[in-house]
């Protein structure tokens, strides 16, 4: 019995071990974008986010993705307005399906980025809270704090690509330490 329970130390700790060498070594900070449904404002985050950190020449620092509070578009294709305006600025997402965020992703990302403030509170309610303060607002990183444009409901996608691009950019700048002069 004494082997077994060693065994098992020994299997943890091995464990332990493995995290602790993966954290010092995972130098990405890990994002995740978020909106009620996973198909308009936080996949177009998400690859204009990306898209940005390339072309700045930091894509290796970043881990980023988007997800929904809602369950309501799970396993669907980002909106087919979204995806035509993200493919007029060369930025593609084919393949991105929503998912719903959960409460473990509070662990895995460094930063929950929300679009809104009704999103902002279902994080919170689905993290149960807000202990590590990782939970922002994209407008936050702009001049013009407030909600990123929700196309859902107004059909103007090029306000929410301003939004979205003018957020992406001040979260980039803040995130790599870079300033600009105007």
């Amino acid at each position: 019995m004494h082997h077994v329970c060693s065994m098992k130390k020994d299997e943890s700790v091995i464990k332990q071990l493995a995290y602790i060498q993966e954290m010092k070594y995972n130098t990405k900070v890990r994002i995740l974008f978020v909106c009620h449904g996973n198909i308009c404002r936080s996949p177009m985050a998400e690859f204009v986010m990306k898209d940005l950190a390339e072309k700045a020449g930091h894509a290796d620092q970043f881990a980023i993705d988007s997800a929904a509070t809602s369950t309501e578009e799970i396993g669907n294709s980002v909106y087919p307005p979204a995806r035509r305006k993200l493919a007029e600025h060369g930025i593609d997402c084919q393949g991105k399906t929503a998912r719903q965020m959960t409460r473990q992703d509070y662990g895995r990302y460094d930063l929950l980025v929300g679009m809104d403030s009704w999103n902002i509170r279902n994080m919170n309610r689905i993290c149960g809270g807000d202990p590590e303060r990782k939970i922002v607002m994209l407008m936050d990183y702009t001049k013009r704090p407030g909600d990123v444009a929700d196309p859902w409901y107004t059909g103007d996608f090029e306000a929410t690509w301003r939004d979205v691009l003018e957020g992406c950019q001040g979260l980039l700048g803040t995130l790599t330490k870079e300033t600009k002069t105007e």
